[in-house]
């Protein structure tokens, strides 16, 4: 029997990238769903007030910082005694409009600033590593749960419009695939969630309207948060879910590479 198999009353749940989008959507699932829910965002003033709506509790930091992670899961042992699960959401795009309601400037790696570069990497991969190395422990301890991440459909296809955030992305889906079968053991599901096109802030403002326009099927949070709960109660750990306009979630399935020679895990 999994953890969730009866739902997630009475459940311990962090989400990070917490105070909007996805992040939002999926904690007020959860805590509709009963489970106590943390969200975490490193801005102040939107963390706590999304939290004062949802009744859920704030925790404010950046995922990139390896010491504050090791406060936040110490905090909330303390305070709840456990953990089941880390919704590892939050993200950035390499490039960010310059104001509302301007365009994303164009990719240009030979441009591109170091401190773009730092930001996404430490956001969308350290973020999701940090995580589930603090998490972890915490989460077996509490009798087991789920790892998820947030990744993109971008982690498994080319992505031209911006090549680092199509990597950090694969980074998810290459780490979530490998870390999953050493999880099991201890009782932990391991996904990761691949979007499409979604509404939030992420796209910049008007993009969504934009796509919309051209016959891109824009996707809603509330339904990528309805996959991360089903991942998180899925029998079946690893799953990469693919989450398209006007689909289910569906589980994405790399071709087998037999001829390395590297043996599996038990």
């Amino acid at each position: 029997m999994g953890k969730f198999d009866n739902g997630f009353e009475g459940s311990i749940a962090l989400v990070t990238g917490g105070a909007s989008g996805i992040g939002r959507a999926t904690a007020q699932k959860l805590a509709e769903a009963g489970a106590t829910v943390i969200i975490a965002d490193r801005n102040e003033a939107l963390a706590k007030a999304s939290a004062q709506e949802m009744g859920v509790e704030a925790a404010v930091f950046d995922v990139a910082d390896p010491e504050a992670w090791q406060d936040v899961v110490s905090g909330i042992k303390a305070r709840h005694g456990g953990l089941h699960l880390a919704y590892l959401n939050a993200g950035i795009m390499t490039y960010r409009a310059e104001s509302p309601g301007t365009p994303r400037p164009g990719f240009d790696l030979a441009a591109m600033p170091d401190a773009n570069y730092r930001q996404i990497m430490g956001a969308n991969v350290d973020g999701v590593i940090l995580g589930a190395r603090t998490c972890i422990p915490l989460i077996a301890e509490s009798g087991g749960g789920a790892i998820v991440a947030t990744a993109s459909a971008a982690g498994v296809i080319p992505f031209p419009p911006d090549p680092i955030y199509t990597a950090t992305k694969h980074a998810v889906v290459g780490f979530v695939r490998s870390l999953a079968p050493l999880l099991e053991p201890q009782g932990i599901g391991c996904h990761a969630i691949l979007p499409g096109v979604v509404d939030t802030g992420l796209l910049g403002e008007g993009t969504a309207d934009k796509a919309r326009s051209l016959g891109v099927p824009v996707i809603a949070p509330e339904e990528i948060a309805d996959a991360v709960l089903g991942a998180a109660q899925s029998p079946k750990t690893g799953g990469l879910w693919l989450c398209l306009a006007g689909r289910p979630p569906s589980r994405y399935a790399f071709n087998p590479v037999d001829v390395l020679g590297i043996p599996k895990p038990e």
